[in-house]
């Protein structure tokens, strides 16, 4: 489980404990002469300020009161908070050990307790004991039975009449369905949760509000989340809610960075570090305006704020909040190769390890551990910096904690392949690329209360390990794991991508589907070269290296993508697509003819996912003349089954008007009516392709073909890929709700996707992420878009041709794509890649 859940998962445990406790910074020690009462208060006390061993005494001390005096379900309520602290501390033999002799007090109340016991206190408390038992069990990576715990929590709560606890269980539940993969049955949860708000108290409901905000945010839907995160601030101002108000202020502030609006963020920041006059949450808020002005290069205000800020940090009391808080400001420290800003971190981190472990806080040790060997690692003081995060790395695997432990296996491996130990740097990185694949969470949210984005904090961990295994005499072991790690790498890129595990679950290994036609090909793009993996069928992995500079393949591929989108042939546009020829396919151009490959099936990498492999040039012919080509975005696929075998009843939607801001498109009504001559159809056109519409009739009859002729946009931000439908534009996971809807009824997936008129968004490298987000997310075994959009009669031609030749029962998928483009191609009006080239085929090709 991610830091982030965890993070919010306490917190919500934490909301349960009290709300309006006023809490101390230290506490005595525990008194026998203190009633069990006064114990669990004094627990939730110190448990709120995140001091767990005084929280853990007081709590010890109750259930033992508790048992002497015959309370079973009184004893179960301390015992459950018991459990609760071990699983803040990472204890997780004594978790378990104390939730199970809880549930035990629990059911011998049960069997004693009279009807007229059954009080709402005698509710919530059970409900107490299930919801930390959800909680343990979703740490350890047990989601299904989570889920049933916290749907038992829930129902006492319901019973009892607790709605801030109702409301809670119903965000844990959400957060358990995401991470099983029911986006749709998530979504109908947090919907729940507004509902339930309504009903709450001002000060509950800025807090759920604030959590429900935070838990829209970690999915993925930033639109929502900013909604809530302000409806919150609203009225927690209405209602002079003033403790309340920095935390959300906060939270906006993040949510505006991430959304690359800095001047926004900071003003978010600073009225956020105005409203509050607590110490730790203006610490908190200082954080992260120097982490902002680091990122956006503003170096006067950032080292104004850097000489302020350690000795505010050092003057807290210490709690985790705190450690964190300082840890965090250390590492901004160090990435910001800022002088003196090394040694100012090393000295903040030694303080910080110090105080961690006064305060058995393993977590915060871990973390500030492992930043301290960085900063030796930044100052080349190899053999310290070693030695620090061989220590931090330990904690970590003690801890069960992947997502910390990954980090510090990375750095060790980076600290070996300096030091030229070669064998060792492999193994560090092989750990963390398995530590890596077992978070099947949100990887962009891996560190608590930092925004690293996925291209500084994880993708690195498999392009540099790809570096290692990948020398010239690797032997087949050794290019097996390298494309593993890299088809590991697309997926973990969708998933960012979302935000969310988007694909996991129903898929088969592509070195288990039929390929006898077929080779697939794995470029992949590392600093200083390209490396390219190939497997023809029945023969053991092969590869090459091309030794070109990451700017000099940009600079290549840009003058191709110019070339492309010209709607006239000239010969820089075959030169262009020659010189990617010759670093993909010239080095194993024999090997593929004597293979008697028909199909080459490419897994892309980088800017090459916005270049169709179809307009490589071998100086006589383009590929698209020799092979059928497909695409997929990794290993894992849809299993595939010819198209013939289930039919061609295809549901068609389109726009020739303009709407919303996009021109006309007068040659989709030419297009859908070649599709009505060739297979049968049901159209939706104009005002009658509305997204409730295509809802509908996705509902009510599985269609194998859905062909959506309508402006379209792919990019790298989930929130910027969309269709547009007469009464909105449907973003992709609008797309995959809609197109979703018939599962309930449908035995198997779309067989095909048909997207024209689309493009991927101008200046985005990464925009193909969304044609592969949509792919993957439509769950349709093969989808076919355009990159560009052809608003010309030659796409109408093309989607002709293509729907001839996939009726022609010996013609697969991919072949019937390239014979639609060749007819083009063969065309002296439409010779030029422009007319040809913008259809790719993503998933299965058979």
């Amino acid at each position: 489980m991610s830091s982030l859940m965890k993070r919010l998962l306490y917190c919500l445990l934490g909301f349960f404990l009290a709300l309006t406790l006023t809490c101390t910074a230290v506490f005595p020690p525990v008194l026998a002469a203190e009633s069990p009462m006064q114990l669990i208060e004094r627990g939730r006390s110190a448990y709120q300020t995140q001091q767990i061993d005084q929280a853990i005494a007081a709590w010890q001390a109750a259930a033992q009161q508790f048992e002497q005096q015959g309370d079973p379900l009184q004893q179960a309520l301390a015992l459950s908070y018991l459990s609760m602290a071990y699983q803040y501390r990472g204890d997780w033999p004594q978790a378990e050990a104390t939730i199970a002799h809880s549930l035990e007090q629990v059911s011998q109340w049960q069997a004693q307790a009279k009807k007229s016991s059954h009080t709402d206190r005698a509710l919530i408390i059970q409900g107490q004991v299930f919801n930390t038992r959800g909680a343990l069990q979703f740490s350890q990576g047990s989601l299904s039975m989570a889920l049933q715990s916290w749907q038992r929590a829930g129902e006492y709560y319901q019973q009892a009449g607790d709605i801030q606890r109702y409301t809670g269980s119903l965000i844990n539940r959400a957060w358990t369905l995401q991470g099983l993969g029911y986006f749709l049955k998530a979504r109908e949860r947090l919907d729940q949760i507004e509902a339930q708000l309504d009903q709450a108290t001002s000060e509950i409901k800025v807090l759920g509000l604030h959590s429900l905000g935070d838990t829209l945010l970690a999915i993925g839907d930033l639109e929502t989340a900013e909604t809530v995160y302000k409806e919150g601030l609203q009225v927690a101002q209405n209602q002079s809610l003033a403790q309340q108000q920095a935390p959300l202020l906060l939270s906006l502030g993040r949510l505006a960075q991430r959304q690359q609006q800095p001047d926004a963020a900071l003003t978010y920041y600073r009225q956020a570090a105005a409203a509050t006059s607590d110490v730790l949450q203006q610490a908190q808020v200082q954080v992260d305006e120097y982490g902002l002005l680091v990122a956006t290069e503003s170096w006067s205000a950032a080292e104004t704020l850097a000489k302020r800020l350690p000795a505010q940090l050092k003057a807290l009391p210490p709690s985790r909040a705190s450690l964190y808080t300082q840890a965090r400001f250390a590492h901004q420290l160090i990435q910001s190769g800022r002088a003196g800003s090394v040694q100012m971190a090393a000295e903040l981190l030694g303080t910080t390890v110090q105080q961690s472990q006064s305060l058995g806080d393993r977590y915060a040790e871990a973390y500030a551990m492992g930043y301290l060997g960085n900063a030796y690692e930044v100052t080349q003081q190899w053999d310290s910096a070693k030695d620090l995060t061989k220590e931090a790395l330990l904690i970590a695997q003690m801890l069960n904690a992947n997502d910390i432990a990954y980090q510090w296996q990375w750095q060790l491996g980076r600290i070996l392949k300096v030091q030229d130990k070669t064998e060792g740097a492999i193994a560090a990185y092989k750990t963390a690329f398995q530590s890596l694949q077992s978070l099947r969470y949100d990887l962009a949210a891996i560190a608590p209360d930092q925004q690293f984005s996925f291209r500084e904090s994880v993708e690195p961990v498999y392009r540099e390990y790809v570096d290692l295994l990948l020398s010239p005499d690797a032997g087949p072991d050794r290019l097996k794991q390298a494309r593993e790690v890299i088809e590991s790498l697309q997926i973990a890129e969708l998933n960012n991508f979302f935000q969310s595990a988007c694909i996991e679950g129903q898929a088969v290994a592509l070195d288990e589907v039929e390929q006898t036609n077929a080779a697939v090909i794995y470029p992949i793009m590392l600093r200083d070269r390209i490396e390219v993996i190939v497997s023809l069928p029945d023969q053991a992995l092969q590869h090459h290296s091309v030794p070109v500079s990451h700017d000099q393949v940009d600079a290549a591929l840009s003058r191709l993508r110019r070339q492309m989108i010209r709607p006239f042939f000239t010969p820089a546009t075959t030169a262009a697509g020659e010189v990617v020829y010759n670093w993909l396919i010239r080095p194993i151009e024999s090997d593929l003819h004597q293979s008697g490959v028909e199909t080459l099936v490419f897994v892309l990498d980088g800017g090459l996912r916005s270049v169709p492999m179809s307009v490589l040039y071998s100086g006589e012919h383009y590929l698209i003349e020799d092979y059928s080509v497909a695409l997929t975005p990794g290993l894992q696929l849809i299993a595939p089954r010819p198209l013939q075998q289930q039919g061609f009843e295809t549901l068609a939607g389109g726009l020739t008007a303009s709407r919303y801001g996009f021109s006309a498109l007068e040659n989709v009504r030419l297009e859908l009516e070649k599709i009505e001559e060739t297979v049968p159809s049901q159209v939706l056109l104009d005002e009658n392709f509305t997204s409730e519409a295509l809802r509908e009739k996705v509902e009510a009859l599985p269609y194998p073909i859905v062909h959506l002729a309508t402006h379209g946009q792919f990019s790298s931000r989930a929130e910027d890929t969309f269709i547009l439908a007469w009464d909105r534009p449907l973003n992709v996971n609008e797309i995959s709700s809609i197109l979703r809807t018939g599962d309930q009824t449908r035995q198997t997936p779309i067989e095909m996707l048909i997207l024209s008129a689309c493009q991927t968004a101008a200046g985005d490298d990464q925009a193909a992420l969304g044609l592969a987000g949509v792919a993957v997310r439509a769950g349709a075994r093969s989808t076919i878009a355009s990159l560009w959009n052809l608003d010309d009669a030659s796409g109408a031609l093309l989607v002709g041709n293509l729907y001839e030749s996939l009726v022609n029962p010996d013609t697969s998928k991919a072949e019937a794509l390239r014979q639609a483009q060749l007819a083009l191609l063969h065309d002296p009006d439409y010779r030029a890649p422009y007319f040809w080239a913008a259809f790719v085929l993503v998933g299965n090709w058979l």
